[in-house]
Order: structure tokens, then C-alpha cells, then sequence
């Protein structure tokens, strides 16, 4: 069985101030819809440290920075697109 490909949002206070409810919300439909549940185990985190360039993604061990609701389709077509 192959592992899983951990995610991980940032859910401290400056992170969700900054919209990561909207952007966990499409996270979630997004796996979803793309039939990605058995393959990304997806979960908050508490703060990563780097708020000051907040809302923060964590993908295995890449951290993504500055993640928004306009831009975070396009982040996860670049990591997933490859395993649909």
C-alpha cells in the first residue's frame, strides 16, 4: 500500500485571521471531488512559526507560504495532479 501524502494548514490565530477557514473549506472539497480522501491525509496544525508570511501549507515536508483562496487550486493541481 502506498503511503500517504501528509497536508498539513497552519490554523494559528494569524493564519486564520488571514482566510484559511475559506481556503480549509476548499481544501476539503477539493479532495473530495477529485477522489483524493484515501490518498492525502488532511489536517490543521497548530501555528508554524511563520506567521508573518501566513496562511502557511505544510505538504509532506515542502511548506508553502502566503496560500490564498485565489491560489490555492492552482497549488494543489501542482502537487495532486499527478496521482487523479
Amino acid at each position: 500500500m502506498a503511503k500517504k501524502i501528509e497536508m498539513q494548514i497552519c490554523l494559528g490565530s494569524s493564519c486564520f485571521s488571514r482566510g484559511n477557514k475559506e481556503v480549509v473549506a476548499f481544501i476539503r472539497e477539493y479532495l473530495r471531488k477529485n477522489h483524493l480522501n484515501d490518498k492525502v491525509v488532511f489536517k490543521g496544525a497548530r501555528c508554524m512559526g511563520l506567521c508573518s508570511n501566513g496562511p502557511n501549507l505544510r505538504i509532506n515536508e515542502k511548506i508553502i507560504e502566503g496560500v490564498s483562496l485565489s491560489g490555492v487550486e492552482q497549488i494543489l493541481e501542482k502537487e495532486f495532479g499527478n496521482i487523479k
